[in-house]
């Protein structure tokens, strides 16, 4: 029988310190959050059900989303032992320039509908953290502002071929003129997808005061007071729009964009040229061929076509058809700092991310969005130094392989067919540039 004696006082005191965060109530709760899926409990707190929902969601029934959430779910890392892992590097260089994470935070749009502080508050926390940040055509902040605000730091534009091809001309122009680096050229977009999340709650840019908003009021009142004392939304591409988002896509976007404008795109813009949206390798190999310095393989985070290929089931083919001549990322589903080590063992230059981020700003402006970074770095630097890798150049088609639906495992570099449920089959001599 166990003896029992009463605790003395000064055993006692130790574990009763109280834990004490510094900060606001904001910067506790962004303390708590552990990972981005808490960042995403919290963001689906605060944010208008429309407003969480339009970044939530996807295409149709959102069969793409959830593959590609499901294929970073069947990834199995295969690490090596007995390693001097003390000192892990995650720096890495994209487009010939050094970077200090294989991540580049994506381009998203009407981002100041998530949270006030917008497209300069995801700029700055990149700047921070080394790594580049796209800024979208789409974006409720123009080119010259955000270049303004973040003087500093690695600042792409993402464009979309619009039917008014003066106003493209225009926009390539003024990033030229304000000092990005770099053109991101969106290509899955000739119509909008059927995102019925934002049909069902009837999202319109900007929201509309109907009687159902002023009922998400009652719960998100600091979402709707920050929206309604700070200035109204503007956005890059006009100064004012009342519509749904599928309206004013079919506005903007042009269904007759042929390769012969990526071409054209070529010859306007002197600096290196991404092409996002790309989904079968006789594309990847078609837009390289037309000029791109690197392709992202990605379905636009499943919003548009639903159905389509899944992002890191084709990212192995396509680096090996192109990967000699142009960078490939990848995007997608991406919600860990092991899903972007993932994605780079199996032949990412870099993995591009928008939801993770976009959680964190609507858990809490600019100190959301610098948790998540900070949860992602963390998250890359700790997996690889369980993989056994110093070296973000190190990871390989070694390090990973799928498990299939049958629950057999097999690495991807023997695949000569592909297990169940898990797409094309990699070829074996694969490789990464």
């Amino acid at each position: 029988m166990t003896a029992r004696r009463r605790p003395r006082w000064s055993e006692l005191r130790p574990l009763l310190q109280p834990r004490t965060v510094p900060g606001t109530l904001t910067d506790r709760r962004l303390a708590a959050a552990a990972s981005i899926a808490d960042l995403r409990l919290l963001a689906r707190r605060r944010a208008p059900r429309a407003v969480f929902d339009y970044t939530d969601g996807a295409a149709g029934d959102e069969l793409s989303l959830s593959r590609s959430r499901d294929a970073y779910a069947r990834v199995e890392f295969r690490p090596t032992v007995l390693r001097d892992v003390s000192a892990v590097d995650t720096a890495t260089t994209v487009l010939g320039r050094p970077s200090a994470l294989p991540l580049v935070l994506g381009p998203t749009g009407f981002t100041r509908m998530m949270h006030t502080e917008g497209e300069p508050a995801v700029a700055r926390v990149a700047a921070r953290a080394g790594i580049p940040y796209a800024l979208s055509t789409m974006g409720t902040t123009s080119v010259e502002r955000l270049a303004d605000a973040v003087p500093g730091g690695r600042r792409w534009f993402q464009l979309y071929l619009w039917r008014d091809r003066g106003a493209s001309r225009d926009f390539v122009a003024r990033a030229r003129d304000c000092g990005y680096e770099t053109l991101v050229l969106t290509v899955d977009t000739p119509v909008a997808g059927p995102r019925l999340r934002d049909v069902r709650n009837g999202l319109t840019i900007p929201p509309t005061l109907a009687l159902r908003t002023f009922a998400e009021g009652a719960l998100h009142p600091a979402w709707w007071f920050d929206l309604l004392t700070t200035e109204p939304l503007e956005f890059a591409s006009l100064n004012r729009f009342d519509g749904t988002v599928a309206e004013l896509a079919a506005r903007m976007f042009d269904p007759a964009a042929t390769m012969a404008d990526l071409s054209w795109l070529r010859s306007a813009w002197d600096g290196p040229l991404v092409v996002k949206g790309v989904q079968t390798v006789a594309d990847a190999r078609a837009v390289v061929g037309a000029g791109a310095d690197a392709v992202v393989v990605s379905n636009h985070g499943g919003r548009q076509l639903d159905r389509a290929p899944t992002p890191l089931e084709t990212l192995p083919s396509v680096v090996d058809a192109v990967g000699d001549r142009a960078e490939v990322y990848v995007d997608g589903g991406i919600l860990s700092g092991g899903d972007v080590v993932a994605a780079v063992a199996a032949g990412a230059r870099a993995a591009l991310v928008g939801r993770a981020y976009l959680y964190g700003l609507m858990a809490g402006g600019e100190r959301g969005v610098q948790r998540a970074a900070d949860i992602l770095r963390e998250e890359v630097r700790v997996t690889m130094a369980l993989l056994g890798v110093t070296r973000v150049a190190d990871l390989g088609r070694d390090h990973v392989r799928l498990r299939g639906d049958s629950g057999s495992f097999r690495p991807w570099t023997s695949w000569s067919t592909p297990p169940p449920g898990t797409g094309t089959p990699i070829p074996s001599a694969a490789r990464r540039r």
